[in-house]
């Protein structure tokens, strides 16, 4: 993939803010021919910068969800407690994202769980599996979303 251009950055831009954007007025705000800018927009998905399309929820106005911020430490460092624990969360529905970190813990999770009830019972059944390695389990319910995630700064 070639350098991205001035153009490739306000497409990823626009698109970031307004994936629905039609490639019309797309192709005007960029000021492209509609052809050349859907080459580019098809450039940017084949390279895999853009990877994918998605509706963006509140979670609290679907079914009130309760979303939680988790720090996980794992009690030893090998590559495959490492994935195993990443494969767990990768097929947990819960976890709507999940880094791995460097600092006082090694990965940092964003659960939306039904209730603490229900996030209890779900970090119970995970440190309870002596196949993930879990030490300790840290969470920090959100009170308030003050800046929700909205795209990457593209400069």
């Amino acid at each position: 993939m070639k350098e991205l251009d001035r153009i490739d950055r306000q497409i990823l831009a626009i698109l970031q803010a307004d994936g629905r954007i039609t490639n019309q007025a797309l192709s005007e705000r960029v000021a492209l021919s509609p052809r050349a800018c859907l080459e580019r927009v098809r450039r940017l998905e084949r390279s895999g910068i853009i990877t994918g399309y998605m509706a963006v929820v509140d979670p609290r106005r679907v079914g009130g969800l309760l979303t939680i911020v988790v720090e996980v430490s794992l009690r030893e460092q090998s590559a495959a407690t490492h994935a195993r624990f990443e494969a767990r969360m990768r097929a947990c529905d819960e976890v709507v994202e999940c880094f791995l970190v460097s600092g006082n813990c090694d990965y940092v999770l964003r659960l939306a769980c039904e209730s603490l009830d229900h996030y209890r019972e779900l970090t119970n059944a995970w440190t309870d599996d002596p196949t993930l390695g879990i030490e300790r389990i840290s969470s920090k319910p959100e009170l308030q979303t003050v800046k929700p995630f909205r795209g990457y700064p593209v400069r």
